[in-house]
């Protein structure tokens, strides 16, 4: 389900280390660069993964191409699942914690349960800890997947800008998920939230006509767009928690920290969380111990990203038209600056922990061989990630 996704260097990363990204990349759409333009041609910022390591480079791919990829790999492990079983609440008996499902049946206790419930999460409110912010924000997105036979979008994340209240973007995203071979492209279009069924009242005539005479090169996409069902409206949502942990519970992916997709991270982050909570829990001999490890090891790097997304969101997506004019006047320059070009780019492959801190380089995918070890960890000899 859900439309196109980018896939950073870090996210590619984790994959290498499951054995999974050759599927992936063999589903997915080679990104090289990211190309923004204002509506009369001027262009905003034009930054290439080479620039900072001729290695590296971005994958789009369509949302159940990763699931497929993860899925199937679940299912050859001895892990029980259990489908259709919504959790109401949780209760925390010391470091254990119990599941009640929504007919009341208790399930556990667990040593360990992890919220992966996203940003609307039901459950991340009894976590315990206190939640800074949990919010919507004020702009969403239309997303479609649309084909491009001819590859017109192929190698370039593109998005055209008029002011902060119009955005149209384009994701190639390869091959979707099942046996088609067709190329497609995911196609985005910037809209206030309170907008979220205002366009289908108004009709897909108007709508295509805006995204048309925004983006010219769109229109042969829009041409396959004949009913509102085959856009998706997406909106964003804004968590901040001073930690992701308490007792034997943990939040990971949006349900602890979801941000505005203006930087292409979230699934990324998400996948960094996951495989560092794994070696957190297989270097420490006790739960808790281990997620005070996994808090410490993802702050700075999640708050960084928190940070940047929320400064960066209203220079494309808001009703604050000044902004538009400093980000079209001064961006591109700015990128020319090699120190700031290369803090850019270095946030946009997702290694970035700070303004002057960064990732190992083992963490991105050009140099993903063996990870080296955390505090109390022993050694690998494979860079496979243990099953938990």
């Amino acid at each position: 389900m859900g439309a196109g996704i980018l896939l950073q260097p870090t996210g590619l990363a984790v994959l290498e280390r499951l054995g999974l990204a050759s599927m992936v990349r063999g589903r997915g759409a080679r990104i090289e660069r990211l190309h923004g333009q204002a509506a009369g041609g001027r262009t905003v910022m034009d930054l290439s993964y080479a620039d900072l390591d001729p290695a590296l480079h971005g994958l789009g791919v369509h949302r159940g191409v990763l699931f497929a990829a993860l899925f199937d790999e679940l299912r050859k492990r001895p892990i029980q699942l259990r489908c259709g079983t919504p959790i109401a609440s949780l209760e925390r008996h010391g470091s254990m914690a119990t599941l009640i499902d929504g007919g009341g049946t208790a399930h556990g206790p667990y040593d360990l349960v992890v919220l992966a419930d996203g940003a609307r999460s039901g459950l991340r409110g009894q976590l315990g800890v206190p939640v800074r912010r949990a919010a919507c924000y004020p702009w969403a997105a239309l997303w479609a997947v649309l084909p491009d036979a001819e590859g017109s979008f192929a190698g370039t994340l593109a998005q055209v800008y008029r002011g902060t209240r119009e955005m149209i973007g384009f994701l190639p995203t390869g091959r979707g998920p099942g046996s088609g071979e067709a190329p497609s492209v995911s196609l985005f279009w910037s809209l206030p939230t309170t907008d979220g069924e205002r366009w289908r009242q108004a009709g897909l005539d108007p709508l295509k006509a805006r995204m048309g005479a925004l983006a010219p090169r769109a229109k042969p996409l829009l041409d396959h767009v004949d009913d509102p069902s085959q856009l998706t409206f997406a909106s964003y949502w804004d968590v901040r928690m001073p930690r992701w942990h308490t007792g034997g519970v943990v939040c990971i992916g949006d349900a602890g920290h979801a941000m505005s997709p203006q930087l292409g991270q979230g699934t990324n982050l998400a996948l960094m969380d996951a495989w560092i909570l794994a070696r957190c829990i297989g270097a420490a001999g006790e739960v808790p111990a281990a997620l005070e490890r996994y808090s410490h090891l993802r702050r700075a790097h999640l708050r960084y990203y928190g940070a940047v997304s929320r400064w960066m969101t209203p220079f494309f997506q808001s009703r604050l038209a000044p902004l538009a004019w400093g980000r079209d006047l001064f961006m591109r320059p700015a990128t020319r600056v090699p120190p700031v070009r290369d803090l850019m780019l270095a946030s946009l492959v997702g290694a970035k922990t700070g303004v002057f801190g960064r990732l190992p380089d083992d963490h991105l995918s050009a140099g993903a061989g063996t990870p080296e070890p955390l505090p109390g960890e022993a050694p690998r000899v494979s860079a496979s990630v243990p099953a938990p």
